[in-house]
């Protein structure tokens, strides 16, 4: 066949060139490439496929013009085979996805809830295309809903906890929750996955500075909405240490995010709704934290009494993240899985 012979040239030219990328869309190829992701033989569609990713990749005119030629309509349907053109689909739809144009034309063809089902069902590259379309949908807010309602929180926490913490793929799940956390049932559905805060809190100790922002983001979302719930929760998973940490060593957006979950932690809501104080402790991991000084950048005492009152909150909340260490190693060690190859 002439163009599966066509398709298949064009995806070995267009594999390193970003010259020969320009010159070929702009030559017309484009739309009968799309064309062919429709065809019934799979050795075009795959050839098609291939082509059409490989004109993307780095060409936001490419892009555009692959979404406008109707190329999301049988990506969508390749999304549903159970064949290797399922893995490549969503490559495809990823890169695709970086367009702004083309994410509201991508969250409203009925890929999101497919996308979501690779992150159970993929093979690990399938995933990591996955997450990656779905974070890149995520930045336009009206495609938040739909993501939320696929019920991604599970399958995005799982991958999270198997994934290397401080890589991409990492940076890109935790950002997808802190985006969905800002919804009542992605809050609740990280408080009941079994090990769903832990992750956050290991993301908060070993992941990369972006990915530190978005878990203490996600930690804070949860404590603000309802700190009678989560306060112990977090607390109990040994959250303190990795929250200091963050004060000094996070990017600004994340010190005052982290800075802001520890005053949270600080006071029990019991004791915090008491008038003027006074009153009793909190339970589970938070009573020993309950007593801690209040005044810090209070008045009347200079900076020399500041840092005196500073340290001493310190030294009390390193105290009680020592208390912890003990349940948090046994949660670790109860809920950690084998490596696993997704390591990017």
């Amino acid at each position: 066949d002439v163009r599966l012979r066509a398709a298949r040239e064009i995806r070995r030219l267009t594999k390193t060139s970003a010259k020969t990328r320009v010159y070929l869309a702009a030559a017309g190829v484009i739309p009968p490439l799309v064309l062919m992701l429709k065809s019934s033989c799979h050795d075009s569609r795959e050839a098609a496929l291939l082509a059409v990713l490989n004109l993307a990749v780095g060409n936001e005119r490419n892009k555009v013009k692959i979404v406008k030629s109707g190329a999301v309509a049988p990506l969508v349907d390749l999304l549903q085979t159970g064949s290797t053109l399922r893995e490549s689909a969503a490559a495809a739809l990823y890169t695709l996805s970086a367009a702004p144009s083309n994410k509201p034309v991508i969250g409203s063809s009925g890929a999101i809830p497919l996308l979501v089902e690779m992150l159970t069902s993929g093979s690990v590259q399938g995933k990591v295309d996955a997450v990656m379309a779905l974070y890149n949908l995520s930045t336009l807010p009206e495609n938040r809903p739909p993501i939320l309602a696929a019920r991604p929180v599970p399958p995005l926490l799982l991958l999270l906890k198997s994934c290397k913490k401080s890589g991409n793929v990492a940076d890109k799940a935790t950002s997808l929750l802190e985006s969905l956390s800002a919804f009542e049932d992605a809050r609740a559905s990280i408080g009941k996955v079994e090990g769903g805060i832990l992750t956050l809190v290991e993301v908060l100790e070993d992941g990369s500075s972006k990915s530190r922002e978005h878990a203490v983001g996600t930690l804070l979302a949860l404590c603000q909405s309802d700190r009678s719930t989560y306060r112990d929760a977090i607390l109990d998973e040994g959250a303190i240490p990795g929250l200091l940490e963050l004060t000094v060593q996070g990017t600004p957006r994340a010190q005052r995010m982290a800075h802001t979950l520890l005053e949270l932690l600080r006071e029990s809501p019991a004791r915090s709704s008491s008038a003027g104080g006074g009153g009793g402790g909190g339970g589970g991991g938070g009573g020993a934290i309950d007593g801690m000084e209040c005044e810090v950048g209070g008045g009347g005492g200079g900076e020399e009494e500041e840092e005196i009152t500073a340290r001493k909150m310190l030294s009390e909340m390193v105290q009680l993240s020592m208390e912890q260490s003990m349940r948090h190693l046994q949660q670790r060690a109860l809920f950690c899985r084998a490596p696993s190859s997704v390591s990017s």
